[in-house]
C-alpha cells in the first residue's frame, strides 16, 4: 500500500483525532501541514482537492477521504484491530454517540471559522469570545460525563480506546487552553489521562505536529 498522506494541522482538533487513530492502527503515514491561519485551506488548490477547504483529509487506496469521524469509521473497517467502534451494536451506538456529542455538538460551534465570524464580523472582544467557548464545552462536557459515567473504566467505554476517546482526548486539549474548569467531570479527566499515557495519543498531541508560534 503506498503510504498515505495526511492533509493536517496542528491544532485542528478534528485532524488531531486522526492522527490519534492513525496511531492506534499503526498505520505509517505522511503528515502534510496545512496553515488555518494563513487560509491555505481556502486556495484553489487545496480546494481542488477537498471543496469543502477543511482539514483532515486523508489520501488512501487511491481515494481522499474527509470528515474526521467518516475517516475513522474507514480506517476501523480497513484495519480491523485493535477496534475503536465496539462489534456489539449496543455498545457501538453508545460509543458512537460519545463520540458525536463531542464531534457534532461541541467541536463545531467552538472550531476557528466560528470564533473568527465571532471576533471579525460580529466584533466580539477576546472576553466575549472565551465566554462562548467555555459555554459550549461545560453544556457538552456535564451531558458526557453522565453519559460515560455509568460504562466507562479507564477509558469513556471499559478499559481500552476507543472513537470516543479519541475524540476526548483533543477537546479536553481545547478545554485547557481556554482555561475552561475540568473538576466536574472526572469520568472524563480519568479516560484522558489514561488515554494521554498511550504512545499512540502521546505522538499525536499538537506540540509534536507543528509549531505554536
Amino acid at each position: 500500500m503506498p503510504r498515505p498522506v495526511l492533509h493536517d494541522y496542528f491544532r485542528s482538533s478534528a485532524a488531531y483525532r486522526v492522527r490519534i487513530a492513525l496511531n492506534l492502527k499503526k498505520v505509517d503515514y505522511e503528515s502534510r501541514q496545512v496553515d488555518l491561519r494563513a487560509g491555505e485551506q481556502k486556495s484553489v488548490e487545496y480546494r481542488a482537492l477537498n471543496p469543502q477547504g477543511f482539514v483532515p483529509m486523508l489520501e488512501i487506496d487511491d481515494r481522499r477521504l474527509t470528515q474526521s469521524l467518516s475517516i475513522m469509521v474507514y480506517l476501523d473497517q480497513r484495519f480491523p484491530e485493535p477496534r475503536l467502534i465496539p462489534a456489539d451494536l449496543g455498545d457501538g451506538a453508545h460509543v458512537r454517540a460519545m463520540a458525536m456529542a463531542i464531534a457534532s455538538d461541541i467541536h463545531p460551534l467552538n472550531n476557528l471559522r466560528v470564533l473568527k465570524y465571532l471576533t471579525g464580523t460580529l466584533h466580539l472582544d477576546e472576553a466575549a469570545k472565551d465566554a462562548w467557548y467555555a459555554h459550549w464545552i461545560t453544556e457538552g462536557f456535564a451531558a458526557l460525563e453522565a453519559m460515560a459515567q455509568q460504562r466507562s473504566g479507564g477509558f469513556l467505554f471499559g478499559n481500552t480506546p476507543t472513537l470516543a476517546d479519541v475524540c476526548l482526548v483533543p477537546q479536553m486539549y481545547n478545554a485547557r487552553r481556554f482555561n475552561v474548569p475540568l473538576d466536574a467531570y472526572p469520568t472524563l479527566l480519568r479516560a484522558d489521562a489514561s488515554a494521554n499515557a498511550l504512545p499512540a495519543f502521546a505522538d499525536a498531541h499538537p506540540d509534536k505536529h507543528g509549531s505554536a508560534q
